[in-house]
This record gives C-alpha cells, sequence and structure tokens, in this order.
C-alpha cells in the first residue's frame, strides 16, 4: 500500500494532536503521584469509562478477532465475550469497594487487607509480576500486531516494522504519557476512540460493499458451508455447533467442551487485564480517579456495554468478508489488513493508518502509566528510597516508563504469535480469581492465600506448556489446560488459606471500617466494629450482575441481528436491552 502525501499529512495530524495533549497536561500532572497516577480523583464516568475501552481497543484486537471469525466463525469470539460475567462483577460487587479503598494502586490492597512480611512479599511481588512480566507481555503482543500493520502499510519487511514500533512510535508515546500522566492518557484516549471507531465503521462498510451488500455476503456464506459439507458448520451463528458434542471439531464453530469453560469457569477463575475478577489493573486505576462511587460505578458500566455490545461488530463484519474474500489463508490475523488496505479507498488510506496508531498508542500509553504506578509506587518507593520528595518519584515514573519501552520491544521480537500471547496471560492466570473475589466478602483470606494462588496457576501453566499431557485441536487443549490449571490452584490456595493463621484482627476492622464490604462474610469482625452501619447489599447487587449480564449480551445479539436483517429477533433483544437498562437506571446509587 503507497501511501501519498495527504495520507501523511493525516498521520502526522494525529500524532501531533496526541503530542500537545500531553504537553498541556504536563503542569497539572507534575504535582503530585496522585495527580500523575489518578488524576487527583477528579475525573468524570463518561471520560474514565471511555479510556478503559480505548484502551481494550489495542492494534492486536481487530486483527484478533477477524481471525477468530475467520477460522473459528462468530462463535469463536466466546473466547471473551464469557468475560463479561466477570466485567459486570466488577461493576455492582466491586466497583464502589475499590473508590471507598482510596489506593493508588490495585496492588497496594495487599497492605490494607493483610498485615507483615506476607503482606509487602505480595505487594512487592505483585508489583514486579504485573508491571513488569506481564505488562511487557501485553504490551509486547500489542506491539507485535502494530508491527504487522506498519509493515502492510508501508510496504517493509516485519524487521524493518518493528524497528520503526520501538524508536519511533513507542517513545513517541512514551512521552506524552511520561508528561501528561494519566490526565494526558485520558483526554488522548477519548480524542483516540472517536477515530478509531469512525475507521472501523467505514472498514466494515466497505468490507461488506466489496462482497456486494450484505444480503449478498450471507447467501455466499451459506454457499461456502454447502461446499465444505458436514466439516463446517454455520460462520454466523452465535453460539457453538451443540451437535457434534463435547469435542467434536469442524470449521467456524468452537468445541463445545470449550465454550463450557469459557462460559462457567474462565470468566471468574482466570486474571486477564480488563477483565480482572473482582476488578484491578487499569479498570482499578480509573476507578481510583473518578470523583465519586457512582462514577466508579458508571465508569465501568459504560466500559462493558461499549467493550462487549457496541464494539465487536465491524470487526467480527470485516472476519466474515475476509472469509469470502479471501478462502484458505494461513494467517489468519492477516484477514483484516487484506481487507482494510484492498477495500479501503485510497483517499482513506491515511486516516486508516491514524486510526491503528491511535489503538495501539492508546494501549501503550496506559499500559505505561499503570506499569510505571506498580514499579514506582509499590516497589520503589515501598521498599528501595521511602522518602522522598514527590518531584523525584514523578521524574522516577518517567525513567520507568523509559524501561518498560526497551523491555516492551524485546518481547515483542521474542512472541510467536498475537493469540499465543493473549492464551499464555488466561493460562498463567487461571485458578487465581476466586481468591480475588472473596478477598472483598471473606474475613478469613489472608495473604498467603494470594501469594500459593500465583505460585500455583504460574507453575502448573508452564508445566503443562512444557509435557504437553493433551492433544488436539487448540482451543480443546486450551480448554483442558485451564481447566487443570483452575482445579489444582484453587485446591492449593484453599488449603493454605485454612492452614495458616487469619490477619490480625486490628488489620481485619480497619479494612472492613474503610471498605465497608457486605456483613455477611464479615460477622465477627463487624461485631468489633459496632459503630459501622452493616452493609447488606450483597443479594441486590448479585441481582443488579444479572441484569447487566443480561443488557449487554442482549445489545450485543440485537445489534448483531440488525447487522444481518433478521430485524425480527433484533427487536425482541433489543426490546430486553432497552427493559434491563431502564431496570437497572432505577437500582443505581443515587448522586452523592
Amino acid at each position: 500500500m503507497r501511501l501519498t502525501l495527504l495520507d501523511w499529512a493525516a498521520i502526522l495530524v494525529y500524532l501531533l494532536i496526541s503530542l500537545l495533549l500531553g504537553l498541556y497536561f504536563r503542569r497539572r500532572s507534575a504535582a503530585s503521584t496522585e495527580e500523575y497516577f489518578v488524576s487527583g480523583r477528579r475525573v468524570s464516568w463518561w471520560l474514565a469509562g471511555t479510556s478503559m475501552v480505548a484502551t481494550t481497543f489495542a492494534a492486536d484486537t481487530p486483527l484478533v478477532v477477524a481471525g477468530l471469525v475467520y477460522t473459528q466463525g462468530i462463535a469463536g469470539n466466546w473466547l471473551w465475550w464469557s468475560a463479561l460475567p466477570s466485567g459486570m462483577l466488577t461493576v455492582f460487587l466491586f466497583a464502589r469497594l475499590w473508590h471507598r479503598s482510596g489506593l493508588l494502586t490495585d496492588v497496594q490492597f495487599a497492605e490494607l487487607r493483610y498485615a507483615g512480611r506476607p503482606a509487602a512479599l505480595l505487594r512487592g511481588f505483585r508489583a514486579l509480576y504485573l508491571g513488569l512480566l506481564m505488562n511487557c507481555l501485553i504490551l509486547g503482543w500489542v506491539t507485535k500486531a502494530m508491527t504487522q500493520i506498519v509493515a502492510v502499510s508501508i510496504g517493509v519487511d516485519e524487521s524493518i516494522a518493528l524497528a520503526v514500533c520501538i524508536f519511533i512510535l513507542i517513545p513517541l508515546t512514551g512521552l506524552y504519557a511520561s508528561l501528561g500522566g494519566l490526565w494526558g492518557v485520558l483526554w488522548t484516549d477519548l480524542f483516540q476512540f472517536v477515530l478509531m471507531m469512525t475507521i472501523i465503521v467505514l472498514v466494515a462498510f466497505f468490507a461488506v460493499n466489496a462482497v456486494g451488500g450484505m444480503p449478498a455476503l450471507l447467501d455466499k456464506l451459506e454457499a461456502s458451508r454447502i461446499v465444505a459439507g458436514s466439516s463446517a458448520s454455520d460462520v454466523t451463528a452465535f453460539f457453538p455447533d451443540f451437535s457434534r458434542g463435547l469435542t467434536g471439531e469442524a470449521r467456524w464453530t468452537l468445541p463445545l467442551l470449550t465454550f463450557i469453560v469459557f462460559l462457567t469457569v474462565q470468566w471468574w477463575a482466570a486474571w486477564y487485564p480488563g477483565a480482572e475478577p473482582g476488578g484491578g489493573g487499569y479498570v482499578a486505576q480509573r476507578i481510583f480517579a473518578t470523583r465519586s462511587e457512582r462514577d466508579g460505578l458508571l465508569s465501568v458500566l459504560w466500559f462493558n456495554l461499549a467493550h462487549y455490545a457496541i464494539r465487536p461488530w465491524p470487526w467480527i463484519l470485516v472476519g466474515l468478508a475476509a472469509v469470502v474474500l479471501y478462502p484458505g489463508l494461513d494467517r489468519s490475523e492477516s484477514s483484516y489488513m487484506l481487507v482494510a488496505t484492498q477495500h479501503l479507498p485510497p483517499a482513506l488510506r491515511g486516516l486508516l493508518i491514524a486510526g491503528f496508531l491511535a489503538a495501539f498508542m492508546s494501549t501503550v500509553a496506559t499500559h505505561l502509566n499503570w506499569g510505571s504506578s506498580y514499579l514506582v509506587s509499590d516497589f520503589y518507593r515501598r521498599f528501595i528510597r521511602t522518602d522522598a520528595a514527590e518531584s523525584h518519584y514523578v521524574n522516577v515514573g518517567r525513567l520507568v516508563t523509559f524501561l518498560l519501552v526497551v523491555a516492551t520491544g524485546i518481547v515483542s521480537w521474542k512472541l510467536i504469535s498475537i493469540r499465543e500471547g493473549w492464551k499464555f496471560v488466561l493460562e498463567v492466570g487461571a485458578g487465581t480469581g476466586g481468591v480475588y473475589l472473596l478477598r472483598w466478602y471473606w474475613w478469613r483470606i489472608n495473604a498467603w492465600s494470594e501469594i500459593s494462588a500465583m505460585a500455583t496457576a504460574l507453575f502448573v501453566s508452564l508445566a503443562l506448556r512444557w509435557t504437553q499431557p493433551f492433544s488436539g485441536p487448540e482451543f480443546l487443549v486450551f480448554a483442558k489446560n485451564a481447566l487443570v490449571t483452575t482445579g489444582v490452584t484453587t485446591l492449593v490456595w484453599v488449603a493454605a488459606t485454612l492452614v495458616t493463621p487469619p490477619e490480625p484482627a486490628g488489620v481485619l476492622v480497619n479494612f472492613y471500617r474503610r471498605v465497608r464490604p457486605d456483613v455477611t462474610g464479615w460477622g465477627s469482625v463487624a461485631l468489633a466494629a459496632p459503630d459501622v452501619p452493616p452493609t447488606r447489599d450483597l443479594a441486590p447487587n448479585l441481582l443488579s450482575w444479572l441484569l447487566g449480564c443480561a443488557m449487554v449480551y442482549s445489545a450485543l445479539f440485537g445489534i448483531g441481528n440488525l447487522c444481518f436483517g433478521r430485524y425480527s429477533a433484533a427487536a425482541a433483544f433489543l426490546a430486553l436491552f432497552a427493559l434491563t437498562a431502564l431496570l437497572l437506571l432505577r437500582r443505581l446509587p443515587p448522586r452523592q
């Protein structure tokens, strides 16, 4: 794809706007670490929520989603659609608790909830594990995706494209992220989200048009299924092909066992950025930054609605068009860029590149700011230099941001594929979710619960990768590995909890006073704090959780059916969406 002078002008204008936003917020972010990392806790819900959506709108996501559709059909998206229940738990059971904690990072939770050396060990370990290891792995696969995009866009070898990402794009992102702090990241995310949504809708429109319109696309997909015979399922089906049994495999569907594991185990058992059981990571950071409990809750609610229901369909339509336009691709993840570069009008190619730059830089900016907050606040300031001035820690944060850029380039160079990165993160977090949920609602959870869960999940997942005891289709092996890791990890952390002593009463009472969780799992602790009015909101919040899941899934399927011209089904799902949304609005906490 050859870029014209106008294309380069559009790209440069985008980069200039992003840099100017970082410079604009430089003075405000430098005031303190609270301003730098959580925007002085004055952010509105719509800005915080949109920033979360933009962060998950990475350069890799369109490629992976289109690739999933190309190989597993629409049903392949249950790999990540299944995480919605976890996201909704964060909305209704955890967002207000996170906000009440008043923390700067979610890793600080360790020394709020637990005591002594185990708590300090957990905080330091999580700061390095999440801020360095997992953060660089995530940034690595995002950079790998952008490398493929740059290579296709300007017609260079992937090694040169990687150099462009490492030495130009990531440092530029690190510059505005380090200058503007979270304020700069939030407002740049808003600008980038609008740009990204515009371009993916345009790509989807021209992709469907290239096939001859939606009716022609559906006819040709059906014809492809008929030609493939019994070896293929309906690529447009929202659910797996249940007629093939638990482990039956076919083109354009998921094995039923994999779907069951995704929907019944993975969402609560596995840690994944943006869908952490109980919240955490940059989701918690955005909650900390909001100005009230209501804003914190609404920010995560808006994030889940936009992330799961509104944004996926343009990517899915491109994946379906690629099935018709480019049958037999060896690299399914290349399908999106093939469609985008060959069927988008030449006049829009500069906007296409700017849109992918926005997707890439939004995610990189958040992860650089989030990762440096762990490494500075939870490791350097906690264990190395405890009494320096605020300006010192802000400068160290900027230095750490640069070091993360270097580490990201190394990981990206070594990573095999984008999907491999997704799967590895899910595997090493399998089984840890249960303790992240219960630590808020059961007083008996202690620091060793978390330590044993993280260590066991990492050990078991790496052992399974090394020994490879299971064989078969990729997603089926993944499901079996997830079940084994979750089972072993859960047994270990439950046993560790029961054989180690509980946290000191004073620490538990202080946590209960500050966070005010539902009293059901804190009975004995609540008795020691009779001045704290007991909170009894678990049952109502679980009902809101169910309504929230129904709302988002009905919006997801309603929009999908609308795209395919199935108007009766679309009307039914959208009516359910409207009903559940109305019920939820009546249950939201009042304005403060």
